[in-house]
């Protein structure tokens, strides 16, 4: 069996990705290179369904600012119709930084 064919790439990553990255390679007595690979293949596996596939694709015509808009209105939507509904479901929110936990609580605050 003949080993993989591997083709060189060149990435730019948030310095606190590549942290991360770096981080598990060590913890794992593994390459940078390897960690990256396998989160892709992950990624892959994890497949998105043909509703996802097509927003998604939809998504990455937009500029990263209006991708941000539409999440916000998508999340300004959904809290409305809640409201109306006079619904009190609880619901799992994530955030990806701190900062975007602090930006949507003062927006809830406020009623923005």
């Amino acid at each position: 069996m003949s080993p993989k064919p591997y083709a060189r790439i060149a990435i730019t990553l948030p310095q606190e990705d590549l942290a991360a990255a770096d981080r598990i390679a060590s913890e794992q007595d593994r390459s940078r290179s390897w960690v990256i690979a396998e989160a892709v293949r992950q990624y892959a596996r994890a497949g998105l369904g043909p509703s996802r596939q097509r927003q998604v694709a939809a998504d990455l015509h937009l500029s990263p600012e209006a991708r941000v808009r539409a999440a916000e209105d998508t999340a300004g939507v959904s809290a409305s119709s809640l409201r109306k509904a006079g619904s009190h479901r609880q619901r799992v929110l994530g955030f990806d930084r701190y900062d975007d936990f602090l930006d949507w609580k003062r927006r809830e605050a406020t009623g923005a």
